[in-house]
This record gives C-alpha cells, structure tokens and sequence, in this order.
C-alpha cells in the first residue's frame, strides 16, 4: 500500500507504551519525532527574514510574535471557555492590527491610514461574512475539528460564530500588504508631485490598486485551495451533478471564506486610498 508508513534505522519516532489484558508490555509506533526538523525550517526562516529586512525583517517577527501571543493566550482560550467568538475575534483584531503594522513598518501618517483603512475593511468584511453564513444557513459543524469539539465541550463553543471569527482572522492576515501598499503610493505620489489633488490621487492610486486587487485576489484563491485540496478531489470523477456537490455545506463553507474575503480585499484597497488620498492633500 503506497500510504503504508515505512520506518528506517535512524529516524526518530514517538512511541507509546500500555500493557494487554494478560498484563504483558506493549509497545508501539504512534508517529515521527518533527520537532527537530521545525525548529530548523523556523531557523530558515529568522534568518532570511532578518538577513533580509534586517530591522524592518526584525520588526516583523516582533509583530508576528504579537500576533500568536494575542492568538493563543487570548482569543483562543476565550472562544475554548465559550465566550462569543466574532466578539473575541474582533476585540484581538482591535490589539492585533496596530501592534504588527506600528512594529512592522513604523509610527508615521502612512501607517496610521493603512490601520484605519484595515479596521474598517475588517469591520465590512465582518458583516458581509454574517450575512452570508446566515443566508447560506452555515452551521460551522461542516469540519472533523467541530465534531470532536462538539462532543468534548457540547453546547458550550458558538460554532458558527467560530466560522465568523475564522473568516476575519483569515482576511486580517492579508490586508495588512493590501492597505500598507496603497497608503505609500498614495503617499510616494504626492512627493512626487505636490499639486496632485485628492481625486487625482485617488485615480492614479487606484490604477496600482487594480494590479494589487488581481494579484492578491488570486492569491487568496490559490491560498484556500490548496488548504482545501483534498476536499475539492470530490469535483474528479463525481457521479453526483456540481449543483448538490456546491451544496454540501463542507464545500459552501470554503466558497463564502473565499468570496467574502476576495470581497473585504477588493474594499480594502478602495477604502484605503480614499483615506490616504484625503489625508495627503490635507
């Protein structure tokens, strides 16, 4: 069998001890040691990043620091305890935006427009997202992961609320290069030219928008397909028509993660500019 695990003198593994009814000792392989291998891909990884950016690079991981810290001793254990998950994840967003933009790329006007221009994109997509998964009657059990935390915690985690709140991470996690981009060549155009009005502004901004628009929207496609690969194998071969297998809600799931968060980078982009355009002529 080609999924049959083979193991080698050498590798490392976990192994998990019990005794049978007779009382006799059993041993057996439960899965690879990994650890060795992740702290050197994360050492890779510093490493350019710093080699790279250097203090900006630095920076940045200081702000992803930020950002798992808020994840995993905030908002996690909050939605693990049954408080409302949008709220939850809106309030980290609330730490998160500013603490990762101010470290990544410093306290100045171009970075306090991209914040601003990200809260509300965020705050849009939010809406849009609830819309949607309540039109599409999403009940955010379509996941294994919400099963076995079904039967562990029942009644207690808002599962459609945690769909919501992973929807708004996820986009929080691609409009921060979005608005960034836009507030500097807002920016970078008016010191190139000082006489340039808002709607001049705007207007050349926006011709740059549209290329960041395309580029990041397939981005973000290519991003949940390749997390839903396995899931869309169910399109090869089907005997059952695109109509029902669309409907699955499995399916409708990564469909409106997808759409809303194409949609709230699409806005970001325009709520950006208008922002950074009216700010620059002031």
């Amino acid at each position: 069998m080609s999924n049959l695990q083979k193991y080698k003198v050498g590798d490392e593994l976990v192994i998990s001890y019990s005794k049978d009814f007779d009382g006799n000792d059993t041993f057996y392989i439960t899965d690879y040691v990994r650890r060795s291998a992740l702290f050197w891909l994360f050492l890779i990884f510093v490493i350019i990043a710093v080699a790279i950016g250097r203090w900006q690079g630095m920076a940045s991981l200081l702000g992803m620091g930020v950002s798992f810290l808020v994840i995993f001793k905030f908002i996690l254990p909050k939605i693990y305890a049954g408080s409302d998950p949008v709220q939850i994840a809106i309030l980290g967003s609330l730490v998160i935006i500013p603490a990762t933009f101010l470290l990544s790329h410093g306290v100045n006007r171009k970075t306090v427009i991209a914040v601003v221009g990200t809260l509300i994109s965020l705050i849009v997509t939010g809406i849009l997202a609830n819309a949607f998964v309540e039109a599409t009657k999403l009940t955010g059990f379509a996941s294994e992961e919400a099963g076995f935390l079904q039967a562990y915690k029942p009644g207690l985690i808002d599962f459609k609320g945690l769909l919501l709140a992973g929807i708004i991470i996820g986009v929080l996690g691609v409009l921060d290069d979005i608005t960034i981009s836009q507030s500097a060549i807002v920016q970078q155009l008016k010191e190139a030219n000082p006489k340039l009005k808002a709607g001049e502004l705007y207007k050349k901004a926006m011709a740059v928008g549209k290329d960041h628009i395309a580029s990041m929207v397939n981005t973000l496609v290519l991003v949940y397909t390749g997390a839903a690969l396995p899931l869309l194998l169910i399109f090869i071969d089907n005997p059952h028509p695109f109509s029902e297998i669309i409907n699955y809600e499995i399916i409708a799931d990564e469909v409106v993660r997808t759409l809303v968060g194409s949609i709230g980078l699409i806005l970001a982009v325009s709520i950006t500019t208008f922002i950074a355009s009216l700010a620059a002529e002031k």
